[in-house]
């Protein structure tokens, strides 16, 4: 960040790096650079085009707003969260011979760094500089890293505890070797897992969290559970709406969001496609729905909803 001095708590603000088109770079690995404990949590994420091209921007979409800045996403299309930090996150190293590649033939043109603020006790008069040093390399890497984004659409009810449920089947040829994953969503989420779902009936956990806690890339269950042509990836959130009003998916502090990314490594020279697998979630679509849903059998209701 570029000395940024944040007024309001709860603010959301980006900045843009621009990469050199003309040379292919490859991240091998991320470490946050927190100077002061001001930062709530930090997101790279990977653009085409940022959502500005101004030093910094309101960026969060449920966030307090900075006077005097513009506001706008963090990138103009299809966001692509390529890390995340939260407090006490280690740094990050990607597996041996993988990379995210950027610049040259890739749609990484730009990266934009998100801060969080929460608390502003700490925050120096000098401004904040918190930020993420990257360890990247010109050499081509073997293997690929990418991130796979499930989400879903769909409603809680008042008074009640709601499935929110994504799932999608694998149709790229090559092997995908899942090693990180992150979870999110708003205040009502209690437990958000992904899963590795074989023969529509033989379910393998990738991960599980409560999202309330630092959503960050926290290392997948078994690295061995690899997904293969055929397999479905699935993602659940478990809501619990205490309120006396519905409570939709949306962008806002009273919206709800149920989020499950999958960072992983192919072999070759560009990650799978397309990268996100959306539904339209409850109370339409489910795991065992077959007309409005993926028709999988099995399910761990018990494991796929606690810790």
């Amino acid at each position: 960040m570029p000395r940024v001095l944040p007024e309001n708590e709860e603010s959301y603000l980006c900045t843009p790096l621009r990469i050199n088109e003309d040379q292919s770079y490859f991240i091998t690995g991320f470490n946050p650079n927190v100077s002061t404990h001001v930062a709530h949590h930090m997101l790279i994420y990977g653009c085409e085009e940022p959502g500005s091209m101004d030093p910094i921007w309101n960026c969060g979409e449920m966030a307090a707003k900075q006077p005097g800045v513009v506001s706008e996403q963090p990138c103009k299309s299809k966001p692509n969260i390529i890390y995340a930090w939260a407090h006490e996150a280690p740094k990050l190293d990607l597996p041996k011979d993988v990379g995210f590649r950027i610049g040259k033939d890739s749609s990484i043109k730009y990266l934009v760094l998100q801060v969080h603020y929460g608390k502003l006790d700490n925050l120096p008069s000098s401004g904040d500089d918190s930020g993420v040093f990257l360890q990247f390399t010109e050499k081509p890497q073997p293997k690929v890293a990418g991130v796979l984004l499930l989400g879903t659409g769909g409603l809680a009810p008042p008074h009640s505890t709601t499935f929110f449920e994504t799932a999608c089947e694998i149709d790229d040829p090559r092997v995908i070797h899942p090693f990180a994953y992150r979870v999110h969503t708003h205040a009502l989420g209690k437990v958000v897992s992904g899963w590795r779902v074989q023969g529509k009936s033989k379910w393998d956990l990738i991960g599980k969290k409560n999202p309330q806690q630092p959503q960050m890339f926290y290392p997948v269950e078994h690295e061995e559970n690899v997904l293969t042509t055929g397999d479905v990836i699935a993602a659940r959130c478990t809501m619990v709406n205490s309120r006396d009003e519905t409570v939709y998916i949306g962008s806002t502090n009273n919206d709800e969001m149920c989020n499950f990314y999958l960072m992983y490594w192919v072999d070759g020279g560009e990650p799978i496609s397309p990268n996100t697998c959306f539904t339209p979630g409850p109370p339409n679509w489910s795991w065992g729905g077959w007309a409005m849903g993926a028709g999988l059998e099995n399910i761990p209701d018990e494991a796929a909803s606690t810790l």
